[in-house]
């Protein structure tokens, strides 16, 4: 089976355990992407969410025999607690054209022109803290990326911003260079 993991923010330079076959492909995908959810130590991260601007994102084929397994693999990776994953974690397959997760049909309509059997993505919520699946306003994230420079409790924030693929800018990260000088770096 040919079975492939789409990403856009961390998993692309940090995989870990994540059983890949071979580099991650930049032509992925046009996704609703953008920096909407406050996640684990301060970041705000990428995520698929109800934003008018899209994005291209990253792929990369897993070396897995099912697609529960790469559900599994992924939600490993991405943390995601076993009762969780019906929500967190976003599929598609070639079978019988069932998916479930936000972008969905465009991403069985890529993987049908990719020959794929199988797709799965990280499926996560938007919003801040208090704020729960709300597209926040880029005021409000800027806001909390000022308040961690001031404390200096920043550095996980920034680089997660600044690792990101250079292919997947976003009106928020564009305006984040701006504002804030967090230009992309090499992974």
């Amino acid at each position: 089976m040919k079975i492939a993991c789409l990403g856009w923010g961390s998993l692309v330079w940090d995989p870990r355990n994540l059983p890949l076959s071979g580099e991650w492909e930049k032509d992925g995908p046009m996704l609703p992407i953008e920096f909407a959810r406050e996640s684990g130590r301060k970041r705000i991260t990428l995520v698929i969410a109800n934003v008018p601007e899209t994005v291209t994102s990253l792929w990369a084929l897993m070396k897995v025999d099912s697609q529960a397994a790469a559900i599994d693999a992924l939600a490993t990776r991405e943390d995601i607690k076993e009762e969780n994953i019906q929500y967190s974690i976003g599929w598609w397959r070639k079978a019988d054209g069932a998916s479930n997760g936000r972008g969905a049909q465009t991403i069985a309509a890529w993987a049908l022109a990719h020959n794929l059997d199988a797709v799965v993505w990280t499926n996560l919520k938007p919003g801040l803290k208090g704020s729960p699946n709300v597209v926040p306003q880029y005021t409000a994230v800027l806001r909390h990326f000022r308040d961690l420079i001031e404390s200096g409790d920043h550095a996980d924030a920034e680089a997660y911003v600044r690792k990101t693929p250079s292919q997947v800018m976003t009106p928020y990260r564009r305006r984040l260079q701006d504002d804030l000088r967090w230009t992309p770096i090499p992974t």
